[in-house]
């Protein structure tokens, strides 16, 4: 299974990036998937998640309203819209699977982790 993540990069304030996640090695349509991130000296926080077929979304508190999580099943992907950008979204931004669950919001959810992308947001 892999899980490669792509998008991150240097944006000022106020702007926007899309992240995306490329899966492969498993049967999309049946995991679950999300976003986490993880700042430098601190535990890997959740993000946003989506269901098997993108019916259901959820999001953290602090990027409700400004990230959308979307997935296109036929291409294995899993996206993150991300506008609005402030400097405390600068981490590294990691997706997640899971099939046993319906529901990813803590690490211990998942079955399987991307390496990750970098997004630095400057003020």
């Amino acid at each position: 299974v892999q899980l490669q993540a792509s998008g991150g990069g240097l944006v000022q304030a106020g702007g926007s990036l899309r992240l995306s996640c490329a899966a492969s090695g498993l049967t999309f349509s049946s995991y679950v998937m999300a976003w986490f991130r993880q700042a430098t000296g601190k535990e890997r926080e959740f993000v946003a998640g989506i269901s098997w077929t993108g019916g259901s979304t959820y999001y953290a508190g602090s990027v409700k309203g400004r990230f959308t999580i979307s997935r296109d099943n036929a291409k294995n992907t899993v996206y993150l819209q991300m506008n609005s950008l402030t400097p405390e979204d600068t981490a590294v931004y990691y997706c997640a699977a899971a099939r046993s669950t319906p529901y990813i919001t803590t690490p211990a959810h998942a079955d399987y982790w991307g390496r990750g992308t970098q997004v630095t947001v400057s003020s």
